[in-house]
């Protein structure tokens, strides 16, 4: 029971829907998502089921791929197409400008959130002030866009595949690129395809899974080099004690018993390992 689920997750169901209902389906104690989807969104949703909750923080910081839909000549208060229209033009690019600016996004930039996310202010998410119509600014925050790519354009929708750092809004991007080309725009549709090394060819709605799909934590690990431990250092990581003069590289490894037994993670610097987090 301790490991990770794939869900393909559909619109219109929020990723706490998903996580209670994954909660009570497979009798788990703790479920949670590592990465949320809007409810209008759809595609991959990593979960981790009990003790694999302690291992998720390895996971959120990965980079994550979209296959995306942006409408342009219409601008929305929530920057995508749930939200109320603020602004319309007729007076569109052509397609070679289109793709242009939104390739000037690749790259380390700095991104305004959308006034619409869950994203704090004063204890209070950013959503709560927006829909009573007190819209919060925040800072620009650092995003690292890695690839742009299957770009196509027809009827005012441009689509593509991006592949970003954590904490890109994508609807942000539909919001600054329609801004770039004077006509406005939103995100009409999201998909996301992967998350570090989890892709959604692998998930399954949430109708068809069962526990028979959990990814052990092991596995889900299965891509670090590992290191086997005698009985007297087991004991010293398991009680977080440092562990000198290791001959491999610095790096994060997986870590097993004199019995092959998965023990947890840890991480080799100068010579030294301590352990990250234990099974």
């Amino acid at each position: 029971m301790n490991g990770f689920i794939l869900v393909n997750k559909q619109k219109d169901v929020s990723s706490n829907f998903i996580v209670q209902e994954i909660k009570k389906k497979i009798k788990a104690k703790k479920v949670g998502h590592m990465g949320t989807l809007d409810p209008l969104a759809s595609g991959l949703l990593v979960l981790a089921i009990d003790r694999a909750t302690k291992f998720s923080s390895y996971f959120l910081e990965s980079e994550k791929s979209y296959d995306v839909e942006v409408s342009l000549g219409i601008s929305t208060d929530t920057d995508d197409s749930t939200g109320k229209i603020i602004s319309e033009s007729n007076d569109c690019p052509d397609e070679a400008l289109i793709m242009k600016e939104l390739y000037r996004f690749k790259g380390q930039s700095l991104q305004v959130p959308p006034f619409f996310s869950a994203l704090k202010h004063k204890g209070k998410p950013l959503y709560y002030y927006a829909r009573k119509g007190e819209f919060i600014l925040k800072p620009a925050r650092k995003i690292k866009v890695t690839d742009i790519e299957d770009f196509k354009y027809k009827n005012k929708i441009c689509s593509f595949r991006i592949q970003c750092s954590k904490g890109t809004y994508i609807r942000s991007i539909a919001r600054d690129l329609g801004e770039r080309l004077g006509c406005g725009a939103h995100m009409k549709s999201l998909t996301r395809i992967s998350q570090g090394k989890f892709c959604i060819s692998k998930s399954k709605e949430i109708s068809h899974v069962s526990k028979d799909d959990i990814i052990s934590i092991e596995r889900a690990f299965e891509d670090l080099e590992s290191i086997t431990m005698t009985s007297e250092d087991e004991k010293k990581f398991i009680n977080g004690v440092t562990i000198p003069e290791l001959k491999q590289k610095d790096n994060i490894y997986r870590v097993f018993s004199k019995e092959n037994t998965f023990i947890g993670i840890g991480e080799i610097k100068d010579s030294f390992l301590n352990h990250k987090q234990l099974v």
